[in-house]
């Protein structure tokens, strides 16, 4: 987490709070990483803008060095979405799991390194809103709640 968790507020705050209630536990900008078979990055989120500053670029690289597959979800922290610019440092992740739909910096070759493999989530979004945007994304999700998608 990028600050002392009673500075949390906000989703942020209820968030760690569930956490918690499921007897897990999240790091503070100054913890080391314990031992582990796989790192879930989930730093950032796709709102992304300029490089990663500390504490959080501190844990990218601490996650990046740790030797372990990273997971990440919906966007690997560094990666901007929109400009399809991989900041520094960025989440070198094995697999990324991206929500709803692929954002367009995912697709980029030269973001291959960051993502890793591709997968896409369903979380449920209404058809309604892919309809007013003009996308017609009924039959993805058909057989199964995530799909490969390279």
């Amino acid at each position: 987490m990028g600050q002392p968790h009673e500075e949390l507020v906000g989703v942020p705050a209820h968030q760690l709070s569930i956490l918690s209630r499921m007897g897990l536990s999240a790091l503070g900008p100054e913890s080391h990483l314990p031992p582990a078979d796989l790192l879930i990055d989930a730093l950032i989120g796709y709102s992304l803008t300029g490089a990663p500053r500390q504490p959080i670029s501190r844990l990218i690289d601490a996650a990046n060095a740790a030797g372990v597959p990273i997971l990440a979800l919906d966007m690997p922290s560094g990666l901007d979405g929109d400009r399809r610019v991989r900041q520094d440092p960025c989440i070198s992740a094995a697999s990324t799991l991206t929500l709803a739909l692929p954002k367009i910096g995912l697709l980029q070759r030269s973001a291959m390194a960051a993502v890793g493999e591709l997968f896409l989530a369903d979380i449920s979004v209404p058809a309604v809103v892919y309809d007013r945007i003009g996308l017609r994304v009924a039959d993805i999700f058909a057989r199964d709640d995530v799909v490969a998608l390279r």
